[in-house]
């Protein structure tokens, strides 16, 4: 049989349903993977033996009590995570930062609720830089996490954590969040599926803080059916979403959409975004690459201009920066911040209500523009990143806040904008 960490999540679930394989088994597999490789690339902050071990019994019992294998839970027994920025009931949460060091949630999030309603078994939570403020994974409260391809190479954030997990196969998919490329990024940089949902396909409830409605909830996994099976198990709206989207129409699926022909596309194309000052070689070869692929499929590709004005820029940045100020930290703790979250602290008390609101204002105008300057195309093709994976330590050499900030955008020039109109994309 196929070593077991080779398995997708549908292949893990479809052989517990045949008993090839235990839930135990599974779980039990994946915690000697996280023991033998996490100490070189610094997946998890938290790991919960005993818990996925009690729901592996729970479901192997299930999967020996049933005759008919179609009514068990749909992921049973697929070991995954929760990215240490969502809530897992009883489970610390320290959101990649030294200033939550005792904080445990008396809640699940939605999405854990439905991941774990779908039969997935969660081993932990995945590692998150600071509060998700920024594109790699370097803490304070444990080792910086690095993707398996190169260990010298961060696996990129704010889901990096998630992202070495699934690229080193210590997990088959894992949960992530993404307010400004989250998930795409550390796909990018893992060799992964990484999908950003449409604003409002996954619940961020019960308790949303997040008045920019920049963030979003997604699967990275290591193929397209098992992010779609991910997303069949948690979207849908939730009582009191602010932004829900309707359910699918009963008798579909997202997993089914993936054996639909899809006939024809019309594909738009862009290189140039606001904040990008040029690609590397090998990322402008890679697009190209994909867009003569695309043609030679049949499609037909068009280049487009960036859907977004470089005045974007300034707006996208005042909002990020209020996102970070708005974070409950207590006034003891405030020193304990990393010089990035304290750069842009600092940066939103300079920035008025009136000019956070004219900021949101702006970025819905020019969000609207860019969907009507591209309703015409089925997909646009775009990189994820500029340049290529960067060495630990990067963004921060040299300890400037500013310059590190400015090195992100250069990195990763093109996520943000769909994190700003609320459209999905998927690395």
């Amino acid at each position: 049989m196929t070593d077991l960490h080779e398995l997708s999540a549908l292949e893990c679930a479809a052989a517990v349903r045949r008993r090839e394989v235990s839930p135990i088994e599974l779980v039990s597999y994946s915690f000697g993977r996280i023991e033998a490789l996490d100490p070189k690339l610094g997946a998890f902050v938290t790991l919960t033996p005993e818990s996925a071990l009690r729901q592996a019994r729970a479901a192997e019992s299930l999967v020996m009590s049933t005759d008919d294998p179609d009514a068990l839970p749909p992921l049973l027994g697929v070991p995954t995570a929760v990215k240490d920025l969502n809530q897992v009931a009883g489970v610390p949460s320290h959101f990649g930062s030294q200033t939550m060091p005792d904080f445990v949630p008396p809640f699940d999030d939605h999405v854990v609720r439905l991941l774990r309603d779908a039969g997935t078994i969660s081993l932990g939570k995945t590692a998150t830089p600071e509060f998700g403020l920024c594109c790699y994974t370097e803490t304070e409260i444990g080792p910086p996490a690095r993707t398996p391809w190169d260990v010298t190479r961060s696996a990129g954030g704010s889901s990096g954590g998630a992202g070495a997990a699934v690229a080193s196969g210590m997990l088959p998919f894992a949960q992530g969040s993404d307010g400004g490329g989250s998930i795409r990024i550390p796909s990018s940089v893992c060799g992964l599926v990484g999908l950003k949902t449409s604003r409002g396909r996954v619940s961020r409830g019960p308790v949303d803080l997040d008045v920019t409605r920049l963030s979003v909830l997604g699967p990275l996994a290591r193929t397209v059916r098992d992010a779609a099976a991910f997303l069949d198990a948690v979207a849908g709206p939730q009582l009191g979403d602010p932004d829900p989207l309707p359910a699918l129409p009963a008798g579909e699926s997202y997993l089914d959409w993936c054996e639909r022909e899809p006939g024809r596309l019309r594909i738009g194309r862009f290189i140039d975004a606001p904040m990008s000052d040029g690609v590397d070689p090998d990322v402008f070869a890679a697009w190209e690459q994909a867009s003569l692929l695309l043609s030679s499929l049949g499609h037909e590709v068009v280049d487009v201009p960036p859907p977004m004005p470089p005045e974007s820029v300034a707006a996208f940045e005042t909002v990020w920066a209020v996102s970070a100020g708005t974070i409950p930290v207590e006034a003891s703790r405030e020193h304990l911040l990393t010089p990035l979250a304290k750069y842009l602290r600092a940066r939103a008390r300079e920035v008025s209500g009136i000019e956070f609101a004219n900021a949101m204002a702006q970025l819905k105008t020019m969000s609207r523009d860019a969907i009507i300057g591209t309703a015409r195309f089925d997909a646009v093709l775009v990189p994820t990143l500029a340049r290529l994976p960067q060495p630990i330590g990067y963004f921060s050499a040299g300890g400037d806040a500013a310059e590190d900030f400015e090195r992100q955008k250069r990195f990763t020039p093109y996520t943000a904008i769909y994190n700003v109109t609320g459209q999905p994309a998927i690395s």
